[in-house]
């Protein structure tokens, strides 16, 4: 039997915006702010666009509890003393100012660090997980103790959200750009500090939200994988691991690009039925400034984050890039046609609700191409491998024709068959009955990709 899991598929651009950003098209205080925080950038782009694109759940739907070497509970992360925050001034000034993730790209256009790259397939330092893993009586009551924190922040966040529902827009955005600064800072601080440490870590999901996840037989693996090169920046990842007995050399790694307004707590289940019932791994990670990871959401980092977490896939789980499959749902379909236009070798491709590029979700217009995102309609005529496309016939928020000119658009000798799923929108395809079939369907292509 299957259990549906939370909808996870989430939209590029809410309907309703949070409390604490605006509606960027017909409110003048809006308009205000972001030309406001265009400036403040120094006339970047990208900082505008990750303003109105990304919406990390705030809070997260999960935590990383964090296990010292002698399997030791270890403070939250957002808890590890703060102090010297304001004398941090590694990340402050000249080249390192990017480290950490900073929210503003100076140089919109530079990609050196998103070119071509080679991969090592020597395995490099991988967490070890095995201590961290134990379900001791000790790390469970402290995993009960931080869901009790977890719902208790929740419950404050969303009266803070309510107190400040009317506050001028610039305001607000200043703030909310300076929280993001602060935390990338102290997120890469203690990240770093936690891999010189052999810190690991141990997944905690908000249950109260969630619900009660599917099991699996396998070996779930809390990671957190960097630095990244030039931001600094260190991504959290869950791993669905098979057993050793049910592995082979062809066995499947799906890479899993989340939708926008999620995290890798709210994937869970969704992640845990497909390890399980396609066999194959699957390592689901979140964007900088998502959940666990260090860093603040941009187009860019969106890139940065899937090419490290790639590598590390190639070099600690499947050894070849043929056994990666590149899965990208809704905005993860950013990222995902952006990695398979450039690696050759990559073994697939899934884009799940994808758009043919950002701006296009607004409005067919190209007057303001310029400020376009994550360009997939472009993208996806490079790709060297199988495509599948699934996308719901009644999606309201990434409409239908952004499917069908994807699937027109790919090479002919890389199509197969799409799935247009009836009577589903953006974000239910997954859900109740349609899980079965679209578990079926998965496999399915999953299967021809040995053929």
């Amino acid at each position: 039997s299957y259990i549906a899991p939370p909808a996870a598929a989430q939209q590029i651009i809410p309907r309703s915006p949070p409390p604490t950003t605006m509606c960027s098209c017909c409110c003048p205080p809006a308009i205000s702010a972001l030309f406001y925080l265009w400036v403040r950038s120094g006339f970047s782009k990208g900082s505008v666009a990750g303003a109105l694109t990304f919406f990390p759940p705030d809070p997260p739907l999960y935590k990383f509890q964090r296990v010292g070497k002698n399997g030791e509970v270890l403070p939250d992360a957002d808890d590890v003393d703060n102090a010297n925050n304001s004398n941090d001034t590694g990340v402050e000034n000249g080249e390192e100012e990017q480290k950490g993730g900073d929210y503003y790209d100076d140089d919109d256009d530079d990609d050196s660090d998103l070119g071509t790259f080679e991969i090592d397939t020597k395995s490099s330092h991988q967490t070890n997980n095995n201590k961290a893993q134990k379900n001791n009586k000790k790390n469970d009551e402290a995993a009960d103790t931080l869901l009790k924190q977890q719902r208790q922040e929740r419950e404050a966040q969303q009266q803070r959200q309510r107190e400040t529902a009317s506050e001028d827009p610039i305001v607000a955005m200043t703030e909310r750009s300076n929280k993001l600064r602060q935390r990338a800072k102290h997120r890469a601080r203690v990240d770093s500090d936690d891999d010189k440490n052999g810190v690991t870590y141990k997944f905690v999901p908000d249950l109260v939200m969630l619900g009660n996840l599917p099991s699996f037989h396998g070996s779930v693996h809390a990671v957190k994988i960097g630095p990244q090169k030039r931001t600094g920046v260190y991504v959290a990842a869950l791993l669905y691991k098979l057993p050793p007995h049910e592995c082979s050399p062809t066995t499947k790694t799906i890479l899993y690009s989340h939708g926008n307004a999620t995290d890798v707590g709210a994937m869970a289940g969704l992640q845990c039925l497909i390890a399980k019932n396609i066999k194959c791994h699957v390592l689901v990670y979140d964007y900088s400034g998502y959940g666990e990871s260090g860093g603040i959401p941009m187009e860019k980092n969106t890139y940065r984050d899937v090419k490290m977490v790639y590598e590390w896939v190639v070099q600690n789980v499947t050894k070849h890039e043929s056994n990666v499959i590149l899965y990208g749902q809704s905005v993860g379909s950013g990222p995902s046609c952006y990695l398979a236009s450039r690696r050759p070798n990559v073994g697939g491709l899934v884009l799940h609700s994808p758009f043919t590029s950002g701006m296009r979700v607004l409005t067919p217009s190209r007057a303001l191409a310029c400020l376009d995102i994550f360009p997939n309609i472009d993208r996806i005529k490079k790709v060297e491998c199988k495509v599948f496309i699934i996308h719901g016939k009644k999606d309201l928020e990434v409409g239908f024709e952004h499917g069908v000119a994807l699937q027109a658009a790919v090479p002919e000798d890389c199509r197969t068959d799409p799935w247009w799923v009836p009577d589903k929108a953006h974000n239910d395809i997954v859900d109740g009955p349609g899980i079965v079939e679209y578990i079926q369907r998965l496999n399915r292509f999953v299967r021809s990709l040995d053929d």
